[in-house]
């Protein structure tokens, strides 16, 4: 890797955190590689789980809750989940001032003791599909950390699923999948492409991994969420059986999925520019925000009743929305802390155009003034500009990953790529593992996915590796990621 795409790789981090603490996200927390998630960045969590738990549960599932402390012998019986795990682990030894005589494991994931549990309660085919989600935190001890995209702790949520057939574990994998997908694009305005990890790709103890990948704008990628079907892996190792309509004795077939804080970070990365974070009005904790022109040592209750009642109006067609009337504060200052902060739309309100039956609009992605809006109708105009500013924002971001996607067919165009423009580069592999070794130590790249969605062609687009067209080649997309 150059000496200047390295440069680029710490440039972009250092922006994410500027825009998070500016927007008032996040900051640093005392413990090593953890963070604080202040109100704002918060409030953003919480729409985001709000859509997403509704997603869940419209597609059968219950919410539930397991301890976040593991025994470790639990990790241990699974081979391939300990040894994927073991490094980011970490341990409480002692309690109640006595060295335990089991450790247990701040929870990196629960695939573990959730199995316990489905052991314990599954018997019959009758219990099954057992279907349970669950919103909680995990800690990963990670080594090098950057504020929502990577913390030794984050929030998440996790989907743990048991079914009678392996058909109907791959349904659960790719329904999920698409849930993903559909929360990102509809909500975060975050285009992504869908598709299935490689070998050494997936996720420990897992069949296979299914994931979507987003584009940010400093050209690297993001695992944004991801589906595993388990297969019986973890049935097999924890007991998890039940009897068949035939009254034979199964193992059960598995799920577990997942998004987690990193996507605020995908939103932060994917929808900025000089000013700082621009949000997507579905995901706004505030979609408007009022500001009233307030005179100093002057009387503003009219002004400020004339907000209010803006306040309202858009309130009765469900659009969020916050009245700033601080008067210690100047108007400039909090015009700065709203574009920082990515509010969709400003609503200046002055005493003179009121009379006039006037107002002013900013538009945040496109930092547009405009003056002379009527007053009559306000909120049915508002609610159309939230609209468009949604598609707006996202067909920026997909623009952007359009123009930086490159087909290549050999590894000296797949270099130059991922260079420049840099971003996702499509093409032929024929499965050689050869190819991800020169990607991670030549290029800090790996394989994203094998897209859902190709866009190549088998009997024509040769193998990036060997130079051979073939009917067994399938179509990847590589990038550098977080």
């Amino acid at each position: 890797m150059s000496a200047q795409t390295k440069e680029q790789l710490s440039t972009s981090e250092s922006l994410l955190a500027d825009i998070a603490i500016k927007a008032q996200l996040a900051d640093y927390s005392p413990v090593k590689g953890c963070m604080v998630i202040r109100p704002y960045g918060y409030a953003i969590w919480e729409r985001i789980k709000s859509i997403l738990d509704q997603m869940i549960k419209d597609t059968g599932h219950e919410n539930c809750y397991f301890p976040m402390l593991v025994p470790e012998s639990f990790l241990q019986k699974e081979a391939e989940h300990v040894e994927g795990f073991a490094p980011e682990c970490a341990v409480v030894t002692h309690a109640g001032g006595k060295e335990l005589t089991e450790k247990y494991v701040l929870r990196p994931t629960s695939e573990t003791i959730i199995n316990h549990m489905f052991a314990k309660w599954i018997e019959s085919y009758r219990d099954l599909p057992m279907k349970l989600n669950q919103w909680a935190n995990v800690v990963r001890w990670e080594m090098r950390t950057r504020l929502f995209m990577r913390t030794s702790e984050f929030l998440w949520q996790e989907g743990h699923t048991c079914h009678s057939t392996w058909d109907e574990a791959q349904e659960e994998t790719l329904t999920m999948l698409g849930v993903y997908k559909t929360l990102l694009q509809d909500y975060l305005a975050v285009p992504v492409e869908s598709g299935k990890k490689t070998e050494s790709e997936k996720f420990a103890g897992a069949e296979s991994t299914y994931t979507v990948e987003a584009l940010m704008r400093d050209g690297k990628a993001l695992q944004a969420g991801t589906s595993h079907n388990l297969s019986q892996n973890f049935a097999k190792a924890f007991g998890t059986q039940f009897t068949n309509e035939n009254n034979q004795l199964e193992f059960a077939y598995q799920t577990s999925w997942g998004v987690s804080t990193r996507l605020i970070g995908a939103v932060v990365m994917g929808h900025h520019d000089d000013v700082g974070l621009m949000l997507p009005p579905e995901i706004a904790p505030y979609q408007v925000v009022i500001i009233p022109i307030l005179k100093k040592n002057k009387d503003n209750s009219e002004i400020l009743e004339a907000s209010k009642v803006i306040e309202q109006e858009l309130h009765a067609l469900g659009i969020r929305t916050k009245l700033d009337n601080r008067e210690t504060i100047s108007q400039g200052i909090k015009f700065n802390e709203y574009e920082q902060k990515g509010v969709p739309l400003r609503l200046v309100v002055g005493a003179r155009d009121l009379e006039q039956g006037m107002l002013e609009l900013h538009r945040r992605d496109t930092q547009s003034k405009h003056k002379e809006i009527a007053r009559k109708g306000i909120a049915e105009l508002v609610a159309g500009w939230l609209k468009q500013i949604q598609t707006d924002i996202y067909n920026r971001a997909l623009e952007f990953r359009a123009g930086h996607t490159t087909t290549v067919t050999n590894l000296e165009e797949l270099a130059a790529a991922l260079d420049k423009p840099g971003g996702f580069a499509r093409c032929m592999w024929n499965g050689d593992i050869k190819l991800e070794k020169i990607l991670k130590d030549k290029h800090k790249a790996t394989i994203r996915c094998m897209p859902d969605e190709t866009k190549l062609d088998s009997s024509k687009d040769p193998c990036v590796l060997s130079g051979k067209v073939s009917g067994d080649n399938t179509e990847i997309l590589i990038a550098r990621a977080y």
